[in-house]
């Protein structure tokens, strides 16, 4: 009994120490939240990205070589996919990890687990060299990126929202989320650069022998130079008060798995699905329209038939627009509410994307057609900023402290499976099925944003809840 009492007066002492001390001054700046949570989602999102552009440009050719272009590409697909599968798996060991030992030694192992698969990607021998054990040491290497962005995310979201004031803390949350479209930029800027330094003797824009012999691989070995960055910024960083507290006041869970699958599966069912509409949209925009995007005009299915280089560029453009809106969604998430925002903006996607034969459909190489394109683009990167920087606060306020890694981490990365995974493979084989019109893949990005609408309609407002105080139930003994 007296063990009991001492517990409780060692947890009331430590809470009013703990409140003292977070009123002088909070254990991380505003500038250490920041670094700590946009650096490591930086150097995880550029790895991703590194993959995904050599999904389309490299991979197939030297990885899946099969005499049939859509078939290549469609085997590419299927190993990027292939990540999304394991991150959910990767979500419930670092989850559990972040709820049980701290979000800041959690951080550190993500990064450290994708540098080395992606730094060992840039290694791996090609089909020609060694056959069908390329392609097997390619998609153990992707489920090693996938295992560790599992638990990247919901850790870098959880650092910027629960070191943020409370009236800003959707602010904190787009944070992380620049690290999609800053990792993007570099990832693809570094691959143009390569590119044009190792020039094709027809053409600048097209690839070289060099740059399918040795070129790609220059990206996938530098992510060692960024991840060492990463690692030095998270090494200064405290842990975080709110799990410090809950710590003490013997609120963490010996499964933090089981507790969220027992008292918070409504909350990882909603997110999941509000995390849908956002995966499709993204992937549509960056893997599939870069394939769909570059494929000749005068081959069936029918592509754009935009060179590589100015295609990228393209993108590169509407990214920056990915970028700023990021931020932008943050205030406005804080004023209006993420529920409210998030509704406007999934219905916006909705009718966006019945709109695509408009945009892409027409393959006359003009320069209307061009700005067509590049308009595209630019609103669903802009739409894409809207839908995705709300959500670094949305789920990680959808559970208590105990178990927020976990079931944030949980909702993010099972949408990953229905939403990331399959949608370029999808879009491909709904774009070939309707012989190079987009119309049929319009309406399956509609049809996913409908089901995010719904979980949103079924989603509570989290604005205002406390977030910092809610440490869950306390344990028993």
């Amino acid at each position: 009994m007296s063990s009991v009492a001492e517990e409780a007066a060692g947890a009331t002492a430590y809470s009013a120490a703990a409140a003292k001390k977070t009123q002088s001054k909070p254990l991380n700046s505003p500038a250490e939240v920041i670094a700590a949570s946009l650096v490591g989602t930086t150097v995880e999102f550029y790895d991703f990205y590194v993959y995904a552009t050599a999904a389309v440009l490299v991979f197939p050719k030297l990885f899946f070589p099969s005499g049939n272009p859509v078939a290549s590409q469609l085997a590419s697909f299927g190993v990027f996919g292939a990540a999304m599968i394991a991150r959910p798996v990767g979500a419930i060991f670092y989850g559990h990890m972040g709820d049980k030992r701290g979000r800041k030694a959690t951080l550190v192992a993500c990064l450290m687990t994708m540098g080395i698969a992606t730094f060992l990607v840039g290694l791996l021998p090609t089909f020609d060299q060694i056959g069908l054990w390329a392609a097997l040491l390619l998609l153990i290497l992707r489920l090693t990126q996938g295992f560790a962005l599992g638990g990247e995310w919901s850790g870098a979201a959880l650092v910027a929202t629960e070191n943020a004031p409370e009236d800003k803390r959707a602010l904190y949350g787009t944070f992380p989320q620049l690290g999609a479209p800053i990792g993007f930029i570099i990832a693809n800027g570094l691959f143009l650069i390569i590119n044009f330094s190792l020039p094709h003797p027809d053409s600048p824009t097209m690839q070289s022998e060099a740059f399918l012999s040795w070129g790609w691989r220059i990206p996938f070995l530098f992510s060692s130079v960024m991840v060492i960055i990463g690692l030095y910024v998270r090494s200064k960083l405290a842990e975080s008060e709110t799990f410090k507290q809950a710590e003490a006041k013997g609120t963490i869970v010996k499964v933090p798995l089981f507790d969220t699958l027992r008292h918070h599966m409504k909350a990882v069912v909603l997110g999941t699905f509000a995390m849908l509409a956002t995966y499709v949209l993204f992937y549509l925009m960056t893997t599939f329209s870069l394939s769909y995007g570059t494929h000749p005009a005068d081959q069936s299915p029918a592509g754009l038939g935009i060179t590589y280089t100015d295609f990228v560029l393209m993108q590169i453009i509407g990214v920056v627009f990915f970028g700023l809106f990021t931020i932008l969604s943050g205030p406005l998430a804080d004023s209006v509410g993420r529920r409210k925002l998030l509704l406007w903006i999934t219905g916006i996607i909705i009718v966006f994307a019945l709109m695509f034969p408009i945009f892409l459909d027409s393959k006359a190489n003009t320069s209307f057609n061009g700005a067509l394109v590049e308009a595209f683009l630019i609103i669903g990167f802009t739409l894409m900023g809207f839908t995705f920087g709300p959500m670094g606060a949305l789920l990680p306020e959808m559970f208590p402290t105990n178990v927020r890694y976990t079931g944030s981490a949980i909702a993010y990365n099972v949408s990953s499976i229905i939403g990331a995974a399959l949608a370029p493979i999808i879009a491909t084989a709904l774009w070939s099925a309707a012989g190079g019109s987009t119309w049929m893949v319009g309406v399956y990005l509609a049809i996913a944003s409908v089901l995010t609408l719904i979980s949103l309609i079924l989603t509570k407002e989290t604005k205002d809840i406390d977030f910092n105080g809610d440490l869950g139930a306390k344990k028993t003994k």
